[in-house]
């Protein structure tokens, strides 16, 4: 691994205008990446490579990473897989992307994302389902309130996001908030389907108000204080009249909410296996002692 002189690694072989970025940002050029892979798990790689870059302090928090065009270069890769890399990172806290910014790395956390009680994993699938029409239906939501909302629309979509934050801190209900945020998007779209069909679905479309572990585990704090943030990010480019960032700052929050379930899912399912498997080796010495004369 190549490491530049302040100890980060970088893109070395990106090109020059490329690289000029990442070192403004305080982040040398000389990022190398894997050999290229012919394995599915392109995606799955480069977030094992990156993570291991941010968990042993060679990303440090606060860096910020390359562009995609950059890391496509570094590891041979296609956007779609840097971007479902990057996303999954997202959801594990490793790393926030401000968009139009960039991609900054996050202070690692131990513990990991929410966990699932196996016992979840139905209402996982179902809640996973909803989020996938979400990402569909919010994020041209998002685009066209840019568009056409109004002053006292985007006053409303204020007063839910202060609302949220101060629940964060007393503890309160952050669901009500939350929901409204989402249902003010749709109405200010102008096109009454939309906030009818979010209506429809209600508040059963926020996650934790389905999957317990969201609440018992983070409670609050990190996992809230991260789904603020990106609903500031919408916030900001539909006050500024921002079509084309609003729709990705929208598409990036729920993109996160269903990896972070996801991940909390597949580790769910694996434990399941596992408790499994040790239930039967127990039953079996027992069952055989069982039968011994």
């Amino acid at each position: 691994m190549v490491q530049s002189t302040a100890g980060n690694p970088l893109l070395a072989e990106a090109p020059a205008e490329e690289a000029s970025v990442g070192a403004s940002a305080g982040v040398a050029s000389s990022f190398v990446g894997r050999p290229r892979q012919r394995a599915r798990g392109l995606a799955h790689g480069l977030v094992e490579d990156l993570g291991d870059k941010i968990r042993s302090q060679s990303l440090r928090p606060g860096d910020k990473l390359p562009t995609e065009s950059a890391i496509m270069q570094a590891y041979g890769v296609s956007r779609t897989v840097v971007r479902e890399a990057l996303s999954k990172l997202q959801a594990a806290g490793l790393v926030e992307t401000l968009h139009g910014v960039g991609t900054f790395v996050l202070q690692p956390r131990t513990g990991g994302v929410f966990r699932l009680d196996p016992g979840e994993i139905a209402a996982s699938v179902d809640v996973l389902a909803v989020l996938e029409l979400r990402i569909s239906l919010e994020t041209e939501s998002a685009g066209l309130a840019a568009s056409r909302r109004t002053d006292e629309q985007l006053v409303a979509m204020r007063q839910a996001l202060d609302d949220f934050e101060r629940n964060v801190v007393v503890a309160g209900d952050t669901v009500g908030p939350d929901f409204r945020f989402h249902l003010q998007i749709a109405e200010s779209t102008g096109n009454p389907y939309f906030a009818d069909i979010m209506r429809h679905l209600g508040t059963t479309l926020i996650p934790r108000t389905r999957i317990s572990a969201i609440r018992t585990h983070e409670g609050g704090a990190p996992y809230l204080s991260r789904v603020n943030r990106e609903h500031e990010e919408i916030y900001a480019a539909i006050a500024r009249r921002d079509p084309e960032s609003a729709r990705a700052a929208m598409r990036i929050h729920l993109t996160n909410s269903r990896e972070r379930l996801r991940m909390a899912q597949e580790a769910a399912q694996q434990k399941a296996k596992a408790d499994a498997s040790t239930g039967a080796d127990a039953a079996a010495p027992s069952a055989g002692g069982a039968s011994s004369p």
